[in-house]
């Protein structure tokens, strides 16, 4: 009777291992899932990063006395650059994506440089750039979603406390951010 009580409970201990393993397993798979989609994002973010230099002396050229809203670009894509973490980077591109709208406001002024072909190649290139954060912001924030779903289901969310893995904060654009930039002259 003693000996089947210890294989029971040997049986069980092991249950629980196996769970536990399975679910660290799973959680640093999914947790390396979250930081390859960031990669992603963070390779578009470089590239729209890049683009801005060419697209502000573009817009130079043909509105310089139009400096606030060029310094506003400058400024967005200066702290950018400075952003470390992904939340200080999300501020960031939040903030570039409002400078960058109040900068198209200003753009509307002058058809000449909507007609500059190496204005409207630098948009393009820009607007490509835009989707394809949009695209991978959308699968960062699936696998953050999968990743948070999954360390909080029962037994998940014991394993998760245990080892230390906690909610991942999903790709948002701040609310002042989404509002139409206002141009005034």
């Amino acid at each position: 009777m003693k000996r089947t009580g210890l294989v029971i409970v040997l049986v069980i201990v092991a249950l629980v291992a196996i769970n536990a393993i399975g679910a660290y397993n799973k959680m640093v798979a999914l947790e390396q899932a979250i930081d390859g989609a960031w990669a992603q994002v963070n390779t578009q973010l470089q590239r729209r990063y890049d683009l801005i230099p060419n697209l502000v002396n573009t817009v130079k050229g043909y509105a310089a006395h139009e400096q606030e809203a060029i310094e506003a670009v400058t400024n967005a894509r200066a702290a950018m650059m400075g952003a470390k973490t992904p939340a200080e980077q999300q501020q960031a591109a939040a903030n570039l994506e409002s400078a960058l709208g109040r900068l198209f406001v200003v753009v509307e002024n002058y058809p000449e440089l909507k007609a500059d072909k190496v204005f409207t190649g630098l948009m393009d290139e820009l607007a490509g750039t835009e989707n394809r954060i949009a695209q991978h912001r959308m699968l960062f924030n699936d696998e953050v979603r999968t990743y948070n779903t999954y360390i909080a289901r029962f037994p998940n969310v014991i394993w998760a406390k245990l080892f230390g893995h906690n909610a991942r904060a999903y790709f948002e654009i701040p609310q002042e951010a989404q509002l139409a930039p206002e141009v005034n002259f």
